[in-house]
Formats: structure tokens, sequence, C-alpha cells
């Protein structure tokens, strides 16, 4: 069973808190690297070293170099960020 629902902005939740939620922004995959690390191109031209959310990899979806995906910023540190989505 397959969705074709777009990402939207997480909300947070009433137990957590606004500054451990993440900032999400698109991207694309430069490179690939072993262990599921992957360097990405945001759209305002900086890097960002990322890996895949729990999700996508039970789900084993495969992320390729030039694919564009939406990504979770740590709100820690800029240019580390967790892959939740790969557009089509």
């Amino acid at each position: 069973m397959r969705f074709n629902a777009k990402p939207v902005a997480k909300v947070p939740q009433p137990g957590e808190d606004e500054k451990e939620a993440g900032i999400e922004v698109l991207g694309t995959v430069v490179e690939k690297f072993r262990a599921g690390m992957f360097s990405l191109q945001l759209e305002g031209g900086q890097k960002v070293l990322a890996t895949l959310a729990g999700k996508l990899r039970r789900n084993r979806i495969k992320v390729m170099n030039g694919d564009r995906v939406s990504v979770e910023l740590s709100p820690y540190d800029l240019a580390k960020g967790r892959i939740i989505y790969r557009h089509k």
C-alpha cells in the first residue's frame, strides 16, 4: 500500500519542546557514503551531512545521487541532518 502524501511542516506535539523540533528543508543528494551517510546540497547552497531516517531504512527506500529529498536539520548543529522523505 503506497501513500502519495506530500511532506508537511512538523508541528510540535504538546509534550515536545519547540527547541527540540527539527528544521525541515529540501536538498539534493551529492554523494553517497558507507553506513547510510549522504552529502547533501541544500536549496540555499549549504552542504550538509545526513543519514536515513528509520522509516526509510525499514521500508528499504533507495536514495541515490541526484535525488531530491526532505531533510530535518538538527537545531543544535545545522551541518547535520536526517533524510525523512525522498521526492519522486
